[in-house]
């Protein structure tokens, strides 16, 4: 018998459930137990742990005979970074039609919304202008540039694509996408970040980009420059982003930030040329993500190896 179990807000919990029996009926294998609460099985007897960040789950310590934690989550670093976490124990990384989907989707509604200027437009309607000066440039002539060229990443890019937009994209090491000018390390930053119009953040949260967008790394994005953040907070250093924004950046969208949920009185709320979204630029469905689930569980059976590791060593 393989036993998994829930350990997410217990809020999703009938819909997991739904969703895992659905895809345990389709995989067609008996010899799995779901359990969608954790207070109804033995921990010590659990095989895979389904795990987000905001689990009322607060110790790992009794699953001790894990053969793997699925993070229901697209990026581990409050996963792996917990000392609970059992040594040795593979992390595996959300990988999810419906996750990657989503994020397409939201970067793409906002990068869209700077490069047609509809802030502006829709003020002009409010206030009743005819305003013919707010027609935007085309597409060919704005340049997006993705930090970050993971599956999200490649997502993002392969959705930009057919807009005719100019795209660029950075990343820790060298990549090669098509029609997309690729740029890596810390040596090629600045000229990546000169060149970008839009910044998409979709970089996961380790030592080495905690706080990479720094003041001076932001002042290198060209005058009136937009960004999106959909990664974590902390990469991009809040002193610094106000600053920005009394200088050359004319916008940003944040859907990450320090402290989650952010503070009611936190200067974000009233900043005009912010945008806040609740963390909700890619959410893991259920019905998607347990097919994946399953997926890897399936592989555990049959002797393959798990996919998407998460590199404790890198963060992600």
């Amino acid at each position: 018998m393989v036993t998994i179990c829930y350990a997410g807000p217990s809020k999703n919990a009938r819909i997991w459930q739904k969703s895992m029996d659905a895809a345990l009926r389709a995989f067609g294998d008996s010899s799995i137990f779901y359990a969608s609460e954790p207070e109804h099985v033995d921990p010590t007897k659990v095989d895979f742990l389904l795990y987000a960040p905001n689990s009322p789950v607060t110790d790992l310590t009794p699953f001790s005979n894990l053969k793997a934690i699925q993070s229901l989550w697209a990026g581990v670093d409050r996963l792996i970074s917990r000392t609970d976490l059992p040594a040795g124990t593979p992390v595996l990384r959300m990988v999810d039609q419906g996750l990657t989907q989503g994020m397409a989707e939201y970067v793409t509604a906002h990068v869209l919304r700077y490069h047609l200027g509809l802030d502006a437009v829709l003020l002009a309607s409010r206030e009743g202008r005819w305003d013919e000066d707010l027609a935007p440039p085309p597409a060919s002539r704005r340049r997006v540039g993705i930090m970050g060229l993971g599956t999200l990443g490649k997502a993002v890019a392969a959705a930009l694509r057919p807009l005719g937009f100019q795209l660029s994209g950075w990343s820790r090491s060298p990549k090669e996408e098509s029609a997309i000018t690729c740029f890596h390390g810390m040596a090629q930053l600045p000229d990546f970040l000169a060149s970008t119009d839009i910044l998409v953040i979709l970089l996961p949260l380790t030592d080495e980009t905690r706080g990479l967008l720094d003041h001076d790394r932001l002042a290198l994005l060209p005058q009136g420059a937009a960004l999106i953040n959909a990664a974590r907070g902390p990469i991009l250093p809040e002193a610094a982003l106000l600053r920005a924004l009394e200088h050359n950046l004319a916008a940003a969208t944040l859907d990450v930030f320090d402290t989650e949920p952010l503070p009611p009185e936190h200067a974000f709320w009233q900043h005009e040329k912010i945008t806040i979204t609740p963390h909700i630029a890619s959410c893991t469905h259920p019905e998607t993500a347990s097919k994946e689930v399953v997926r890897q569980i399936g592989r555990y059976i049959d002797g393959l190896p798990f996919e998407h590791i998460a590199e404790r060593s890198r963060g992600y």
